[in-house]
């Protein structure tokens, strides 16, 4: 059987949020900055099956292609981690310094991975300044747009939808991340990852690795956004929904019902307070 069950997925993602602990500072800038970039690819790619077909939900269904590029090739996808290190640090398998570090250090290469792509897409779809009114230029310009100043219009109101609309994201994206341990087949592997990435790309949620790519490169191409409207508007708020909804949605939630150390412990209290039977009491 190719199917893993629950419980055994719950132990898989223990190693792995243990594993991505344990790595180096040079692998984690390595991984999370190749991630970083095919995320910026999967971006472009959903944005240019957008304007081509008049479609949005095309892109959305070709987007998760760089999703599961970067899972299959073991890469770092902070996302993610947000879900897999704590339940490691649950079980004593890793620190709290360890998480931090490997946060950290992948959201550094996140920023030079989607930031190096953006740089080099802008210029093939500029053509080195060029050409500016190519479609999808006009549409990464508009995206960043409406993922900064448009809730930077909405004041305090603003940061809250951001908020949210990050929870949302990456309760589907940490799901996806997970759902790649229930199977020990690739095929398996990319149909399960490729249906939670779809519902949360094609629902406009927000995700922090994207918009590493999404507001520079709007930038880049135009778009009348500073560097502190980018991290205090989009960025930072991004980055903390990401990071709750993965940890308490998708890590915590499947490490409480389907943990082996707690079913023992709910064993252990059912035989404590088992009532004795007349030959315990004689």
């Amino acid at each position: 059987m190719s199917f893993v069950k629950p419980d055994q997925v719950v132990q898989d993602m223990v190693k792995a949020g243990e594993s991505k602990a344990k790595l180096p500072i040079r692998d984690l800038l390595i991984r999370g900055g190749l991630a970083g970039a095919l995320l910026g690819f999967g971006t472009t790619l959903a944005f240019t099956a957008e304007t081509q077909s008049g479609l949005g939900i095309l892109g959305a269904m070709l987007f998760p292609a760089c999703f599961v590029l970067v899972i299959l090739l073991g890469l770092e996808l902070v996302t993610g981690s947000f879900a897999l290190i704590p339940v490691a640090v649950l079980e004593k398998k890793a620190t709290v310094k360890e998480m931090c570090l490997n946060w950290f250090w992948v959201i550094i290469g996140h920023l030079i991975g989607a930031v190096f792509y953006a740089l080099l897409y802008t210029v093939a779809i500029s053509q080195f300044g060029n050409v500016l009114d190519a479609p999808v230029a006009t549409k990464i310009m508009a995206v960043a747009e409406a993922k900064t100043l448009h809730y930077e219009s909405l004041g305090s109101t603003g940061l809250l939808v951001v908020f949210v609309k990050a929870i949302l994201c990456n309760w589907m994206v940490t799901l996806g991340a997970v759902v790649a341990f229930t199977s020990t087949t690739t095929i398996g592997k990319i149909a399960a990852m490729w249906l939670p990435i779809l519902i949360f790309f094609a629902q406009g949620f927000e995700h922090a690795v994207v918009n590493m790519f999404v507001i520079p490169a709007g930038m880049m191409l135009g778009a009348d956004i500073t560097i502190s409207q980018w991290w205090l508007w989009n960025q930072l708020p991004v980055l903390l929904g990401n990071l709750v909804s993965g940890f308490l949605f998708t890590g915590l939630a499947l490490y409480m019902t389907h943990s082996q150390r707690n079913k023992v412990s709910v064993l252990e209290l059912q035989k404590t307070n088992r009532p004795m039977t007349g030959t315990q009491r004689g």
